[in-house]
């Protein structure tokens, strides 16, 4: 009787669906086979640039890895790829939590969708310093951009890197290039110090900002105002329409008590609204105007050039740091040092200076 109940409860379980007879083993073998093999080189290179979507997703997972082997051929891939790459506009968007950026960059993709243009979301998630788990959530977030064929978006955990950037951000923006992406929208978390390095990777830095919420007339948190090429006031619409004007007229105050950017851009304010799409198109209008004149004047390529140089070095850095931390000698002496620097009996300085000349005795 307790048996009948028991398969009678919700919470039985019941089989599972058998394997349809009319799928032959070899064939599942096969799709297994297809999604462990990794193609070469030139395989991903023909597929990327005829715009293949999958080639272009399994090409920036290898590029995230942190597998040696797999990174040593995403190299080779790079390099492979560079001569279809660095012709699209590199548009970074950023914004505290709670702003709109996603709601945002999916209106403002699908504006950009409908002039014919091809664009990309490179979208960076908040990875949990505990776990390392990611949220990934912008995909369900943008459901009309996934599902437009000119649109592409990829969320990348940051992991732990420095400011919560995704460590391959920046190959990926490659990659969507030579897949022939004319528009590359990178999302930041809004946080700490991504926006310095999403700064140093794009060509036209947007901040989005909400009215009233306490920051227009602070200066307004210095260094992010000076990166900014525009700032977007975001919700304009129904009774908020008012306070996103005044802040407009706050913000464009703001901004003449700065000097003029090396780029003779004067950053603009505008309002808009991304749920009613209103406001959408003179933002790329402004974008398009910066993109004109800082062709014209020389600052678009020489600001790349600069870009390069950023990457070069912060790679150099990032790269001995990691030689550093692996050597053997120096992760025990490092333990040591820092047992030392918390007794009291020596600095934090002289700990590090004392394990920099061990490593370069090594």
């Amino acid at each position: 009787m307790a048996l009948d109940n028991k398969k009678n409860s919700a919470l039985s379980e019941r089989e599972g669906i058998p394997q349809p007879a009319n799928i032959h083993k070899s064939s599942v073998s096969k799709i297994k086979q297809q999604k462990t093999q990794q193609p070469n080189i030139d395989e991903f290179v023909k597929h990327i640039t005829q715009g293949d979507i999958s080639y272009l997703s399994r090409a920036i997972t290898l590029v995230e890895s942190l597998n040696a082997n797999h990174h040593k051929k995403a190299m080779q891939l790079l390099e492979a790829c560079l001569p279809f790459a660095n012709k699209s506009v590199r548009i970074g968007i950023t914004g505290v939590p709670g702003v709109g950026k996603s709601t945002f960059i999916e209106s403002f993709g699908k504006h950009l969708t409908t002039l014919g243009k091809k664009v990309a979301v490179l979208a960076v998630d908040p990875s949990s310093s505990i776990n390392k788990g990611s949220i990934l959530g912008d995909k369900t977030r943008m459901e009309s951009l996934v599902k437009d064929k000119m649109a592409f978006i990829r969320p990348s955990p940051s992991g732990a890197t420095l400011g919560g950037v995704a460590r391959a951000t920046r190959e990926s923006i490659l990659l969507c290039e030579a897949a022939g992406f004319d528009i590359i929208l990178i999302e930041t978390v809004g946080v700490g110090q991504s926006e310095t390095n999403v700064h140093n990777m794009v060509d036209f830095f947007l901040l989005l900002k909400l009215a009233g919420a306490g920051d227009e007339l602070q200066g307004i948190k210095r260094g992010i105002i000076e990166m900014a090429d525009a700032i977007v006031i975001n919700k304009a619409d129904g009774d908020n329409k008012k306070a996103a004007e005044l802040a407009k007229a706050d913000f464009n105050n703001a901004l003449h008590l700065y000097p003029v950017k090396e780029s003779d851009w004067q950053p603009k304010v505008l309002t808009c609204s991304a749920t009613e799409n209103s406001g959408i198109s003179e933002i790329w209008e402004l974008i398009a105007s910066y993109i004109d004149l800082t062709k014209s004047n020389g600052f678009f390529e020489d600001n790349r050039k600069l870009q390069n140089k950023y990457w070069l070095e912060t790679t150099i850095k990032q790269q001995l740091l990691i030689n550093f931390e692996n050597l053997p000698k120096i992760k025990s002496a490092l333990k040591a040092e820092l047992a030392s620097v918390n007794k009291q009996e020596t600095t934090p300085f002289l700990a590090a200076q004392k394990l920099l000349e061990l490593y370069y005795k090594n």
